[in-house]
């Protein structure tokens, strides 16, 4: 049941990538393209975990996510930035 869960999360996520990758190809704008980027990270993270034969219970699981979210913050600091160097 922990891997049907786990491949529920992942497609989950790959679905996100696949959206904000879409609204990328829309717009060109780039904090589209980092939380794209860092949904499919989140995405091999757990595909990685399920396939692997043995149990990854070390701290690599937690870098890879925060290696995710802090493409989101870089992501979003990013846009905050440019919007108020353009309006200055």
């Amino acid at each position: 049941m922990e891997q049907v869960m786990s491949g529920a999360i992942a497609m989950g996520f790959g679905i996100a990538g696949v959206f904000f990758l879409r609204f990328w190809r829309d717009t060109r704008d780039r904090l589209f393209a980092l939380f794209a980027l860092s949904f499919f990270v989140m995405t091999a993270n757990r595909v990685v975990v399920v396939l692997s034969e043995e149990p990854l219970v070390g701290t690599m699981q937690y870098w890879v996510r925060l290696v995710a979210y802090a493409l989101i913050l870089v992501a979003i600091l990013d846009k905050n930035r440019t919007r108020q160097t353009t309006h200055e």
